[in-house]
């Protein structure tokens, strides 16, 4: 008997949503459900093994503080005004 294994979700009801291959429509299946509960990652990632320098987070918060950040006008993207036309102006 083939078999189809999964790894999903339930929602908010426990409900669990399945869909059988398209060549299994419009017959009449005998299922059998077997669910283990999946245990939850406890390992946490480091800056550092998700391939950042050591130390880089701690160097750099908050190094603009001091200085005022400022957006330079960006002029009219053409892009932008040619899909919202005469709309453009409103954002």
């Amino acid at each position: 008997m083939p078999f189809i294994k999964l790894k999903v979700r339930s929602d908010a009801e426990g409900k669990v949503m399945f869909q059988v291959p398209q060549d299994l429509a419009n017959q009449e299946l005998e299922m059998a459900v077997i669910y283990q509960p999946v245990a939850q990652e406890t390992t946490t990632q480091t800056p550092e093994s998700l391939g950042w320098p050591a130390g880089f987070f701690e160097q750099t918060a908050g190094c603009l503080a001091d200085e005022p950040l400022v957006r330079y006008d960006q002029g009219e993207s053409l892009i932008f005004n040619s899909y919202c036309g005469e709309n453009a102006k409103k954002y």
